[in-house]
């Protein structure tokens, strides 16, 4: 009995490691809680393709978007949990959404994190007709006319929402939010005239604001990027300002150790290679690796800044 227990001991240790090593076995499914064509279905669609070409079986991006991603991201959290399922996640599904949406249906305890990918960010662009040239020109501007200026968003959890509302906090002035399912379809509403300005993640405005459909005032981060010389920051105006967005993918809760590392090591090889560093340095994004639990601390982090940036704000769940 007792070599009958040791064999099948040894059984149930080996199964787990050739159900890796045969991994993945039909096509992963990222799944992307955002619109297409933005930011996060962007990136998304430069790693799957790369994994495509490595393993040899297709990654297929499936894009959820709704309730500023708690939708795709609960999907996420209920698939299972073999490896062929993931989330492209960004700084909104756990350091805003928490903090925002009494009852959300997933939480980081439901997910393995498995790499930061990228960080970046975000540029303030206004309509062209808006009569603001600097950052100065808009506080200005707001103060003289309270409730007049419309801020667009992606939706009031992700950071172009929550970057607008900072800036509101810290300036001082009386601006309203407008958001929208989807950064992108804010800047069609501000090309239009419908809202005056976004914060909005740098793959969806910058290729505007160089072709001048739209005006670029500032970058949101602590310090000027190379990624748009000569912009400056928020900061150099409403001084404490600061704010970059980030994303990340996940794995459901419960995926095999063996399998998170073999995508850990596969997104890692991605984020180094010169040709996407140089497609996401395009995007006005900075390429970023780590390991799991790197990303894991990094997350819990980042709630914590925007958990009390919320709660200051007063709109919190």
């Amino acid at each position: 009995m007792r070599r009958s227990g040791a064999f099948i001991a040894c059984l149930f240790t080996v199964l787990p490691a050739q159900a890796a090593e045969q991994w993945p076995n039909r096509p992963i499914r990222m799944i992307v809680p955002f619109s297409p064509g933005g930011t996060s279905d962007t990136i998304a669609r430069i790693l799957g393709q790369k994994m495509t070409e490595s393993w040899g079986q297709p990654v297929v991006i499936d894009a959820r978007p709704g309730a500023s991603g708690a939708i795709g991201s609960e999907i996420a959290a209920r698939s299972a949990s073999d490896g062929h399922n993931l989330l492209h996640a960004n700084l909104s599904l756990f350091a805003t959404n928490p903090f925002l949406i009494a009852k959300l249906g997933y939480s980081l305890d439901d997910f393995v994190p498995l790499a930061l990918v990228a960080t970046a960010p975000q540029l303030l662009v206004v309509n062209p007709s808006l009569p603001a040239k600097t950052v100065a020109d808009l506080v200005q501007l707001a103060r003289a006319k309270p409730g007049a200026l419309n801020y667009g968003s992606g939706g009031t959890g992700v950071l172009s929402g929550i970057a607008g509302e900072m800036f509101r906090l810290i300036a001082g002035v009386n601006i309203v939010h407008v958001p929208y399912k989807g950064t992108i379809l804010a800047q069609n509403d501000l090309m239009a005239g419908q809202v005056q300005l976004i914060f909005s993640d740098m793959p969806i405005a910058l290729p505007q604001a160089k072709a001048g459909k739209l005006r670029a005032l500032a970058v949101t981060g602590a310090k000027p990027t190379a990624l748009v010389p000569g912009v400056p920051t928020v900061a150099e105006t409403v001084p404490g300002y600061a704010a970059e967005n980030w994303w990340g993918v996940l794995a459901p809760r419960g995926v095999p150790a063996q399998v998170a590392a073999r995508l850990n090591a596969e997104i890692v090889r991605v984020h180094g290679l010169p040709d996407v560093r140089e497609r996401y340095a395009l995007l006005g994004l900075d390429a970023q690796t780590s390991t799991g639990d790197e990303f894991a601390r990094f997350i819990r982090a980042e709630a914590e800044k925007f958990g009390k940036v919320i709660r200051q704000s007063g709109r919190g769940a």
